[in-house]
């Protein structure tokens, strides 16, 4: 859901009760397999039991907008130097788990379904590289939970379930992980305080309980800590709660780590049934793919997102008309941003090449939300003109978009080009550009990977 802001704090709370050998990795030997999850978007058609979504294209995209100018904030305070994180390669040890289009429970972005508790009950939430700590929404909701779907966790329900003090280590780490002091209940309780950049926000009690991300196996992680949210409102469609992979120490991806290893790899699934199956999330990923990597940077003033450096565009195999200066600036890339955000001047010139192109077949129509380059057509009809995209990166690092990576069907009969531009000179990689690309996170040995077809 994006970078998270301080929001003004109103909870009045009570206390409240595929498998592959294991390897060396940093000299430890993992021991546990991959974590293998199946992934969804959020508007797709695999559909949830008694989910109706609730969220047009267009407000999705408002709250997408929200997400980047939150983004934004954070790093037009200063123009501190980008610096490399240095490691060591992390080997396949992993769990996998499948990853899915999240139109049934009325977002954009990706979710999968994880269990908590003892024994466990599974719930669908949203899977954030922008986000660091995980929450879910649960009884007896004292103030507020949004509609989702199923039921709610209930603690009293599991008996493995226990709440922190305020004088546990992980309280005190709420302030790197949600930018927001925690506070403190009667009852030495540790409170949370999640807000978003598009108004979104999760107050409620920092918890610990038995992770389950395969059902056919037991706890995944015995103490994972995650809020037990009380007061629960904004954008996150009817899913459960939400998810995050950043690199921050209560991240649901950090704290797998010591089992899995420090790296996991995602495909995205498209919402076409054909195209988009096949989605998943991999914690300790062990694939075989051959990737194309690029480093992994970090920005001082945001050092749990991802940042890499974005070298160049080329529209049929041509490199766009603009110095390379121009992409001289942040670049992040981000699984809850959905449309990628370019510099102005770079997203003028791809603009221009992209209209040049598809408007000697197609008219042109009128604008929609965010996007300035739109044709009278379907996707299908305007995929055998549309040219090779390719975003390259250093090092050898490229995603070659296919036509649904560049264009998006806004509604019948009308597509737009699939990206924006963004004043503040931030660039943003954003998940309709990252769709069915298998995309590496080694953090060990800082560098992302990209690899073709990784939904099939």
């Amino acid at each position: 859901m994006g970078m998270l802001f301080p929001l003004f704090f109103t909870l009045l709370l009570a206390s409240t009760s595929s498998i592959r050998v294991a390897q060396e990795v940093d000299g430890q030997h993992l021991k546990y397999p991959a974590l293998h999850l199946p992934l969804f978007h959020m508007q797709g058609r695999h559909s949830l039991e008694n989910s109706e979504p609730h969220l047009s294209f267009s407000e999705a995209l408002a709250m997408d907008e929200a997400r980047v100018k939150s983004l934004n904030s954070k790093l037009i305070k200063n123009n501190q130097t980008a610096a490399r994180e240095s490691g060591h390669l992390v080997d396949p040890v992993a769990v996998t788990i499948p990853l899915n289009p999240g139109v049934p429970i009325g977002v954009l972005n990706y979710y999968t379904k994880v269990g908590l508790g003892t024994p466990p009950s599974f719930y669908p939430v949203v899977i954030d590289t922008g986000s660091s700590i995980s929450w879910i929404q649960c009884e007896p909701c004292e103030v507020y939970c949004h509609p989702q779907v199923g039921p709610h966790f209930d603690p009293s329900s599991s008996t493995t379930y226990k709440s922190l003090s305020c004088d546990t280590s992980q309280c005190s780490s709420l302030k790197d992980a949600t930018l927001n002091s925690p506070q403190c209940s009667s009852s030495n309780v540790c409170i949370y305080e999640a807000s978003y950049g598009d108004k979104s926000y999760s107050e409620g009690y920092l918890s610990q309980d038995s992770l389950t991300l395969k059902a056919s196996s037991g706890p995944t992680l015995a103490d994972f800590v995650f809020g037990c949210g009380q007061n629960n409102d904004g954008l996150f469609g009817q899913s459960a709660g939400l998810f995050g992979l950043a690199r921050n120490e209560l991240s649901m991806f950090y704290q797998l780590s010591t089992k899995y290893g420090k790296a996991f790899s995602y495909c995205l699934p498209t919402t076409d049934s054909q195209t988009g199956s096949g989605g998943f999330l991999s914690i300790g990923t062990t694939s075989s793919t051959t990737y194309k990597f690029t480093p992994i940077l970090t920005d001082s003033r945001m050092p749990s997102l991802y940042f890499l450096k974005l070298s160049a565009i080329t529209v049929s195999g041509k490199t766009l008309n603009v110095p390379s200066s121009e992409y001289n600036v942040p670049t992040i890339i981000d699984s809850g941003t959905v449309i990628s955000r370019l510099a102005v001047s770079i997203y003028t010139a791809l603009r221009e090449e992209m209209v040049q192109i598809i408007s000697s077949k197609y008219q042109m129509t009128e604008a929609y939300s965010l996007f300035d380059a739109c044709f009278k057509g379907s996707l299908e009809s305007m995929s055998a003109i549309v040219p090779l995209v390719q975003l390259t990166f250093p090092t050898g690092g490229e995603l070659n978009l296919a036509p649904h990576n560049v264009l998006i069907e806004v509604s019948e009969g009308t597509t737009c080009l699939a990206f924006a531009s963004n004043s503040d000179n931030i660039a943003i990689i954003g998940n309709h550009q990252q769709q069915t690309f298998e995309i590496l996170y080694d953090i060990s040995n800082s560098r992302i990977g990209f690899a073709a077809g990784g939904c099939s």
